[in-house]
């Protein structure tokens, strides 16, 4: 066998997911044999499920996370998501769970004969998904055995005993589930998941996901495609007739690429693309000659060129590839890239330049290995090898299976079948068609796809509740990706400073996605209050805007957008979000100052505005709250934001962030009705409600079984660097499974600017919680329903309106967490602050948090270098940094042994230094300069952190832990943030 080392020469970058590509090939090759509709792969294994999507030319990214490690290069879009044949099944708080967590191969599903547990797969073969009579006997320990049917069964009728019994404690009148009622409800929930990462490939990028086919592949994949398709109201399935082998398969499709990319930053113009051009041709040469060196003749290779294209003032690139029109004239990128941009982000930027930022060439050496056959038309109708049960919605039925081998082109089999083709097992459903193609692929025709579902909204559906989980998340996911793809600033696009969320009628919080936590436990006081303030003063097509502490605010740079939606003039819904602004006025650049002593130095404060008046954008009035300078306590002047076009830009982003929300959850309404829309809405919190009352009854039961009282009690406490004290008293009710959080004897205001909201407090209260919960829920409302919370008023957690407030937000709050999470014992201290630097003149603002370490727990080390708690916000790439800022980037990177030493270690906190190329004005907000980060049961503390300037001379002095500078050219901000604290003594 020829060496394909040897044939193809190995780059580190280009052997992830070589699976992937495969199923891209295939998918490929569907497209061009068996249908015109854009195609979205489906590939369903064991741990895992693919997702991506071909129209005629394979969509790249310049950057992805794999296993957590963000990789930038070059690479097909695919989405991967922790669900497949091996997901475990898991009934939790009165909802069903399929995954993120695999059986894995071994010992696998119970099925499999090695002691595994109940996974999708065992749901399959419940359900008759699976044919035990075409399965070869490889199970059990010696792996000659079949199927085990029998203790598959026992399993699932344990389960739906627990289930059952569940379900009369809630309602004694309930009818019993069957097994095969709560296998199919395990599979539906799965389904779901696995919809997710497609409508975020689909609808993400402007593309109705209806519009597409479903390319389905991999083992269990043909077993879950009706099911899918209808889902996301598609109207055709392909199966490839190797789908369970694709590896071996795709590979003989495979053709070699080289590929060339250079950095060219210029404005496109005329002399520009043709400078690029010529850059292209060389690049072409390059690669061809790589190619001519692995055998491939010149009529066997093709080209294609590229260019990676923004917007002059953003940082999104999209790479543009140019087309041939009719006429063999080849198209213009720069309309080209308009077009992507506007289909993607829904709108075009006026009177901006495009920049050229990199020329690409791609050289493809045609293989031609393996090219597909067309097989004889059918003489005669299909031959039934057997009639198995299989359940669907509606019941057992009898189903009659098929050999694909013995099928000819033509052949059509009335759903519901099942079809065996050697290597998986396609389960054709009721209302469904399968037609066999002429390559001997089969086609699903979905009779009925998406319709309206009817369920009860008296009771919370099992199956539903996880259902509607994924959805609202997922809506919550789409939000966020407007948002960013919207935006125009460092802030939220690059370093993702944002969140978005989903509310009730009386603005408890619904769902969220995966963003800042300070932000999204905070939102609903927000809600709340501007619902209390406009009462029945807001109507269709208004968006309200605010950013003031008091009006459940977190500090007056997180700008907040709240949309109220109504159905037949009734509020039904709100959805909003919240966005770090780098520039909103005060009396430093960046709008983070270290000294500010009253809410009137930091910026603009907005309590209440419509920014969007019946569908109007109301730009004069929100100018003049952004932009007009006002006035300290002593009169002098304070000036407005330093980048009004930044801040329009970035709201009318989060204006378009809400309205794509509206849509997402218009169309959920519309498949379920208004009144099951917003029962669940009141059903998901209540489950998370559940599983924190039963995470506070195991801690409390804990502590109480060693004093023998139903209520406990816990003391903590922490401080600031300047003294203030957080004290926690924390009482819990083993019985009822509910807490107080009391924090009286808190510190009085201070004369500072870490002074806490009391919103800011309630966030980091659920955020704790909700990491204390080990089961998968959604954060929202329902987290802070058994606990209450005890703040005194005029402590430095509950300020006055006039209050100072900027640091509270950054730095308060996660020392709030340590706390918490020191109280319960959970893990140590991180890093407790997060590191706020900014810098700027009158002309701009930068802002960036910086990561550090964190706490060692029972049964970890800390994690080094990284954002935690209460923000997760990622760093500006270097690259952008450098090239939009003043500065040079001379280090960034870990600090070794900053981490606190124990049976397990804290993470190491990180060193950045920073040379600035123009006079600017520096600001640091930051803790733990004085007060390290503690060690938990005998764990060692933390290093604590530092920040030094360094003069041209190389003198070092220090500039303590807030602070603002006025640095010159040449000069080098040095910043060492804190360790996390170690966890157990090695004594």
């Amino acid at each position: 066998m020829e060496d394909l080392h040897q044939r193809v020469p190995s780059q580190g970058t280009r052997q992830f997911c070589l699976g992937l590509l495969v199923e891209l090939l295939v998918t490929q090759t569907l497209f061009e044999l068996e249908t015109d509709k854009p195609l979205i792969g489906f590939d369903m294994g064991g741990t895992s499920t693919d997702v991506s999507r071909y129209a005629g030319s394979y969509e790249q990214v310049l950057e992805t996370q794999i296993a957590g490690a963000t990789i930038q290069a070059p690479q097909l879009d695919i989405n991967i998501v922790a669900a497949g044949g091996g997901s475990k099944l898991k009934f939790q708080f009165g909802a069903f769970k399929a995954g993120p967590e695999s059986v894995g191969a071994h010992p696998g599903p119970v099925c499999y004969r090695k002691g595994g547990e109940l996974a999708i797969t065992d749901a399959n073969l419940v359900l008759g998904y699976v044919i035990p009579d075409y399965f070869p006997s490889i199970f059990g320990p010696n792996e000659d055995q079949p199927l085990d049917i029998k203790s598959r069964r026992e399993e699932f009728e344990k389960l739906a005993r627990q289930i059952n019994a569940y379900r009369k404690n809630q309602d004694p009148s309930v009818k019993d589930m069957t097994v095969e009622e709560i296998a199919l409800g395990f599979v539906d929930v799965a389904n779901e998941t696995m919809c997710r990462p497609i409508r975020q490939l689909t609808e993400m990028k402007g593309h109705e996901t209806k519009n597409h086919a479903l390319a389905c592949f991999g083992g269990a994949g043909p077993q879950h495609a009706c099911a899918i398709a209808r889902s996301l109201g598609m109207k055709e399935v392909l199966i490839h007739k190797f789908c369970g082998v694709l590896s071996a398969y795709g590979m003989g499709l495979a053709n070699v690429v080289e590929e060339a990319q250079e950095p060219y930053s210029a404005i496109y113009g005329a002399d520009s693309i043709v400078e690029a051009s010529q850059r292209e041709g060389i690049l072409l040469a390059q690669v061809k000659q790589k190619l001519q060196n692995q055998g491939f003749k010149e009529e066997n290779i093709l080209t294609e060129t590229y260019l990676n294209l923004r917007y002059d003032g953003t940082d999104t690139a999209i790479m543009v590839k140019r087309q041939i029109a009719e006429d063999g004239k080849p198209s213009d990128y720069a309309t080209e890239f308009v077009r992507l941009f506007q289909q993607e982000y829904g709108f075009k930027l006026q009177n901006r330049n495009v920049v050229i930022c990199d020329v690409r060439v791609r050289g493809i050496g045609i293989t031609n290995i393996l090219r597909p056959r067309t097989i004889e038309p059918a003489s005669s109708k299909p031959i039934v090898q057997g009639y198995y049960k299989v359940y669907f919605g509606n019941g057992w039925q009898e189903t009659p299976l098929y050999k694909l081998e013995n099928m000819g082109y033509g052949h059509m089999m009335p759903g519901p079948a099942i079809i065996m083709n050697g290597n998986s097992t396609v389960i054709v459903e009721p209302n469904c068609r399968a037609v066999i193609t002429k390559y001997r692929n089969v086609k699903i025709e979905i009779d009925s796809p998406l319709s309206s579902v009817k369920i009860s909204d008296k009771v919370a559906d099992m199956v539903q509740l996880s259902i509607f989980n994924h959805r609202f998340m997922g809506i919550a996911e789409q939000m966020g990706r407007t948002l960013q793809g919207t935006s125009i600033s460092t802030n939220i696009k690059e370093r993702l400073d944002f969140s978005c969320a989903l509310f009730d009628p009386r603005g408890g919080l619904v769902a969220n996605a995966p963003h800042v936590p300070v932000h999204l436990g905070a939102m609903s006081s927000t809600v709340r209050w501007q619902l209390n303030y406009w009462g029945d003063n807001f109507n269709e097509g208004d968006d309200l805007v605010t950013n003031h502490p008091s009006a459940g605010g977190s500090h007056l740079p997180d700008i907040t957008v709240v949309t109220p939606v109504f159905f037949n003039g009734k509020l039904v819904f709100f959805v909003a979000n919240r966005g770090h602004h780098a520039e909103i006025g005060g009396i430093t650049p960046g709008s983070m100052p270290p000294f500010s002593k009253s809410i009137l130095e930091e910026g603009a404060a907005i309590k209440a505005f419509k920014l969007v008046e019946k569908g109007i954008f109301q730009e004069e009035g929100i100018i003049k709250l952004l932009q007009v300078p006002g006035s300290d306590e002593q009169g002098n002047k304070v000036p407005g934001t330093r980048r009004i076009q930044d801040n329009l830009s970035d709201l009318r982003a989060q204006v378009a962030a809400n309205q794509r929300g509206i849509a997402l959850v218009q169309e959920l309404i519309e498949q379920y009705g208004l009144e099951t829309f917003q029962a669940y809405m009141n059903y998901v919190q209540m489950n998370a409600e559940e599983a924190v009352r039963e995470m506070l009854k195991s801690v409390g039961q804990k502590i109480s079984s060693e004093s023998n009282e139903n209520t406990v009690t816990i003391e903590e406490e922490d401080y600031m660097d300047d003294g203030s004290i957080i004290p926690l008293k924390l009482s819990i009710d083993s019985n009822k499974g509910e807490a107080v959080f009391d924090f009286g004897g808190s510190s009085a205001e201070v004369y500072g600017n870490w002074n806490a909201p009391e919103a800011v407090t309630a966030a980091a209260v659920i955020y704790c919680i909700r990491c204390l919960v080990d089961v998968d829920i959604p954060l929202n409302q329902g987290c802070l329903a058994p606990v209450k919370i005890h703040i005194p008023e005029g402590s430095f957690l509950s300020p006055s309106d006039s209050a100072a407030v900027v640091g509270g937000n950054v730095l308060t709050s996660q020392r709030i967490t340590d706390v918490v999470f020191t109280a319960f014992q959970a893990c140590a201290c991180s890093q407790g602050c997060m590191n706020n630097l900014t810098f700027g003149d009158d002309t701009f603002g930068y802002y960036e948090t910086i990561g550090g370490g964190s706490g060692a727990g029972p049964k970890w080390d800390g994690t080094s270098g990284v954002q935690c708690h209460m923000t997760n916000t990622r760093m500006t790439d270097p690259e952008i940094f450098e090239q939009r800022y003043p500065v040079i980037l001379h280090k960034f990177g870990l600090r070794e042994n900053s981490g606190g030493d124990g049976i397990h270690k804290g993470g190491d906190g990180l060193v950045r230094e920073i040379e600035f190329r123009r006079p600017v004005i520096v600001s640091i907000l930051s803790e733990r300069r004085v007060h390290a980060p503690r060690g938990l049961n005998g764990g060692k503390n933390g290093a604590r952190g530092a920040n030094y300037l360094i003069k041209k001379d190389k003198r070092k002095i220090y500039l303590g832990g807030k602070n603002s500078v006025e640095v010159l050219p040449g000069e080098t901000l040095q910043i060492l943030t804190p360790g996390g604290g170690g966890w157990g003594s090695h004594l």
